[in-house]
């Protein structure tokens, strides 16, 4: 990230084949780095930008040039003078922000001259008055009358004061407020028609209440001195699938009889401001934080909703959208409860109040919680914009389509601008519409794998693809992947760490020697086991691993085949009816059984399971998402339940983070997202197995929903060798809670009440989040879940409270399937 301090040290040049467009370049800057370093940097050739913020602001500088440089990139950009005339005409916001109707605004009359087309026509808006003016003489009459009306109406309220100001982007900052007693009609009609003479068209007059000071109940006795008054302001920012997002709130104690403005008054915390005027009770501070949320995201809402009716022209570029926005909001009682009123939007005056606060704490202060920079949602959203123009019209080879549970990938490769080719086993699979090449090759014969990785070289050259990257979240095509981008000279992870992590019974054995340093060492992590070939095989595994265990398929997906056995019995059965039952691809598709169907023998691990999805670039863990299972359904080990984030403490949290990422660098995995499944001990960590590849089910669409940050996009990322510019420590929006629902429990409810249509119309309607799994209700033996039905909430209670009264209700939960049992371990 980069500070230009001229606009000389930026070039606009045009982009080719986007007509009316231009790349911006960078050939100075000053560059930051960790411990408060900064330097100032030529770069010679010019770096290329891939996201502008121009500084609009007021005051001396160089705000017509950054507006220039603004018009019309094709790198997206945070901020343009067309959005900053209409967000900071305060009459065009204040009428968005009524009709909005869940943000209370001033009661106002405005006279304007010859609107501009937004403000003309529409619905009226409570408290807020437009006389359109066809001439700036001889409206006294007009003036005198509307005055009258307005001075004497209701909508004022408690209002003892009014203020008369001018609107429009001429006049941001260039003004005195002129304050009137609400009888004196006389002074205000005189200053109302005096200022009307300076109006332009499309500016405005306003005369609009003033807010009266709430009273708060101070402990004791009140202090002496004026009546106070509160100005609070907000930041709020647009967050991933355009949802605001409340990033702070500061505010500024002043006199009550005064006007508080930005730069003229010391900015604190609402709790702080809020004790100073009285109240300091926890609950009620919450309140009122709470209503200031509320209202500030309101009012963003409605900015990007008139965003997106607006042309690129309209909005200073196509790649130009508002992704931050201040909101100034005076505290005021009404109906007998503390209410914010927004009474102006900004673009940066609000975000620099909340940059002098955290500037107060030179270094962090002691014995309190880190917290989150104003700016922090902000920069996610700069590095989310950034990476999505960086990845536009990149062509990824794809190896394995998958089945229903990756139809996501294909509606975000459109979204994301992604030129796919795919590779698949299926002539007939549906996907093969939607990619710019489609080549049908059988993947499943592993055996062949080297074989096959040089076919497919020579295929991919002789149709002339010009590949950026290749990968696969594939099970079936991981080893494939890694060898044909080996042929093609692509980023990938070496094909030995592929096989050692797809093979369970090698990626234990191989930790359990790998002793460190460094420290702590992967076998810390490892499980004993024995892989199982024969008969004969399970006599000795039951002499090496402790029983209980854990007996699976070596190359299995989704816990098919997963089964707690107890004794050598039990070991020998199992051992047979797997080798009857799943003998090759055509068994039971998708799970891996075209790498054969041995098996292996693991100790069974007592302790909560969670599962860690990891994102590393060269080695580096970048980051990483935990959350909880619930317990299986013994002997089997299908996954029941799942909450996300995480309800361990911090330690245990990085504990686990720390040996899944230990065990992928241990096999030699250093570049990728990885799904390491865990579970948590009194004795710290130990691994299950790591899917060398993004996690399957929900995860995906969980981590996009709480956290904004996307694992496909990340992968594609990776796998055409740019680093993910991703949150160091993600903190969630929320919290979310599923269960799965299996078509051998549920077969009569998924066919009724819970039928796919009716979770569709809940899903649609925000009422649960529904992941669809597999596509046919078909029971069997050797099943896998057939979808997963999530409820999300402000804490684990609510979501947890919330999914169970839904499963009693659709018939998911019942004596056969204990919806409360399996959420009883996320409390």
């Amino acid at each position: 990230m980069l500070l230009c301090l001229s606009p000389a040290w930026l070039t606009k040049v045009p982009a080719p084949g986007q007509p009316g467009e231009a790349a911006l370049l960078v050939s100075k800057a000053v560059s930051f780095h960790p411990g408060g370093l900064t330097f100032l940097d030529d770069f010679v050739p010019p770096r290329r930008v891939t996201y502008f913020l121009a500084g609009l602001g007021l005051g001396p500088g160089w705000g017509r040039e950054a507006a220039e440089l603004a018009r019309d990139l094709t790198c997206p950009t945070g901020a343009s003078a067309e959005l900053a005339r209409l967000l900071e005409d305060r009459l065009l916001t204040r009428r968005l922000l009524a009709q909005q109707g869940d943000v209370a605004v001033p009661a106002t009359l405005a006279f304007t001259y010859k609107p501009p087309a937004l403000l003309r026509g529409g619905d009226a808006s409570p408290g807020l008055r437009l006389v359109e003016l066809n001439g700036k003489e001889g409206q006294e009459t007009l003036v005198k009358e509307e005055v009258g009306a307005f001075l004497h109406s209701e909508a004022l309220g408690d209002a003892l004061q009014v203020a008369v100001k001018l609107s429009g982007w001429r006049w941001r900052g260039r003004q005195a407020l002129r304050l009137y007693p609400r009888n004196e009609q006389g002074p205000v009609v005189d200053t109302v028609l005096a200022l009307l003479e300076k109006l332009e068209e499309e500016e405005s007059v306003l005369v609009e209440a003033v807010c009266p000071p709430a009273q708060l109940p101070f402990p004791g006795s009140p202090p002496p001195g004026p009546e106070l008054a509160l100005r609070v302001c907000a930041v709020v920012c647009r967050t991933q699938g355009d949802r605001p997002l409340l990033s702070k709130v500061v505010c500024s104690v002043g006199r009550g009889d005064r006007p508080l403005r930005h730069q003229s008054s010391l900015p604190r915390t609402l709790e702080a401001a809020l004790a100073q005027c009285g109240l300091v009770e926890a609950s009620q501070v919450a309140i009122v934080r709470q209503r200031i949320k509320a209202a500030a995201e309101a009012a963003l809402a409605a900015v990007l909703t008139l965003e997106a009716g607006l042309s690129a022209e309209q909005r200073g570029g196509r790649q130009v959208r508002t992704d931050f926005l201040g909101v100034d909001f005076a505290l005021t009682v009404a109906g007998r409860a503390l209410t914010p009123v927004a009474l102006e939007l900004n673009g940066g005056l609000c975000l620099e109040a909340c940059g002098a606060l955290e500037g107060l704490w030179a270094a962090q202060r002691p014995g309190l919680a880190a917290e989150e920079a104003a700016a922090a949602p902000l920069v996610e959203t700069m590095l989310r914009r950034s990476a999505r123009y960086l990845m536009e019209g990149k062509q990824l080879l794809l190896l394995g389509a998958g089945g229903v549970s990756k139809k996501f990938v294909w509606e975000a490769a459109r979204d994301y601008g992604l030129k796919l080719h795919l590779v698949e086993s299926d002539p007939n699979h549906f996907a093969s519409q939607l990619v710019q090449t489609f080549i049908h090759f059988d993947v499943t014969e592993h055996r062949r794998d080297e074989e096959n990785a040089r076919v497919l070289a020579e295929l991919v050259r002789a149709r002339g693809l010009q590949l950026d990257g290749c990968f696969s979240y594939w099970d079936d095509c991981l080893v494939l992947t890694a060898l044909l981008c080996q042929e093609l000279g692509l980023p990938c992870n070496p094909p030995a760490a592929m096989r050692l992590a797809k093979q369970k019974s090698r990626t234990q054995l191989h930790l359990l020697c790998r002793r460190g340093p460094p420290w702590p060492a992967p076998s810390l992590y490892a499980v004993p086991c024995c892989p199982l070939e024969s008969e004969a095989d399970v006599d000795r595994a039951v002499r090496q691993v402790p029983l209980p265990g854990v007996m699976k398929l070596e190359f299995g997906a989704g816990a098919v085949g997963v089964r707690l056995v107890k004794d050598a019995s039990q070991c020998h059965e199992h051992f047979s009816r797997i080798a009857r039952d799943l003998q090759g691809e055509a068994d039971h598709p998708g799970i891996g059984l075209g790498w054969g169907n041995a098996m292996l023998l693991m100790e069974f691990i007592e302790g909560t399971e969670h599962d860690v999805d990891l994102v590393l670039f060269g080695g580096r863990l970048l980051a990483a998402f935990v959350s909880d299972n619930g317990p299986t359904r013994l002997p089997g080990f299908t996954e029941t339940a799942a909450c996300m984030p995480t309800g361990l403490a911090p330690e245990q949290e990085a504990q686990l983070v720390q040996a899944a990422f230990r065990c992928c660098l241990g096999c030699g995995l250093l570049d990728g997202v990885f799904n390491v499944e865990l579970k948590l001990t009194g004795a710290g960590p130990r691994l299950i197995e790591i899917n060398p590849r993004m996690g399957g089910f929900y995860l995906r669409d969980w981590i996009l929903e709480l956290y904004g940050v996307d694992l496909l996009l990340a992968a594609a990322m990776v796998a055409c060798g740019l680093r993910p510019a991703l949150p160091a420590h993600p903190r969630a929006r929320g919290h979310l809670v599923g269960v799965m629902c299996l078509v051998s429990q549920h077969l009569q409810a998924l066919s009724s009440t819970a039928s796919p249509e009716t979770l569709q119309a809940l899903h649609d309607q925000g009422l649960l989040r529904l992941n669809l799994l597999e596509e046919a209700l078909v029971p069997g033996e050797y099943e896998e879940p057939y979808c997963s039905v999530a409820c999300a909430g402000s804490s684990p209670a609510e979501a947890r409270h919330r999914l169970l009264g839904l499963c009693q209700g659709l018939g998911i939960d019942g004596p056969h399937y204990p919806v409360a049992y399996f959420l009883s371990h996320f409390k």
